[in-house]
């Protein structure tokens, strides 16, 4: 995995600071009372955000902190599996089931890794690749 190590190490740290984020919120699932139109709520039904028109509640409630949460531990599974054969993630891949994981895992967390493109440790060269 020596070629991929920094990018991992990147995905990972970029995942423990979303983390971070939604941990420091509190950590709830958000919602929008059907009878307070433009609010957000969190689980105690505190108002977490008041937004007026365009469905900016639904989509910030969307956005809500356990969300967050679920979507970094099954993107760290993701991550997770792609270490176990990111040796096998080369441009000349064999014609194997192994290499064709590591292509595909591989082609998964450079994505990840895009979703933080504006991060000044992003290597343009994590970039997805597209091979035939």
């Amino acid at each position: 995995m020596a070629g991929n190590a920094e990018m991992v190490a990147f995905v990972r740290a970029r995942l423990a600071d979303e983390e971070d984020v939604a941990l420091a919120a509190g950590g709830d699932r958000w919602r929008c009372p059907a009878d307070v139109p433009g609010e957000v709520h969190d689980r105690t039904g505190g108002v977490a955000f008041t937004v007026r028109g365009r469905g900016f509640d639904e989509h910030i409630a969307l956005q809500n902190p356990a969300r967050t949460l679920e979507r970094i531990e099954t993107n760290r599974v993701m991550v997770g599996e792609y270490v176990e054969v990111a040796d096998l993630d080369t441009d000349r891949p064999a014609e194997d089931f192994r290499s064709g994981r590591a292509v595909g895992l591989g082609f998964a967390v450079r994505q990840l890794a895009a979703e933080y493109a504006g991060h000044p440790d992003y290597q343009a060269r994590w970039l997805p690749r597209f091979i035939q």
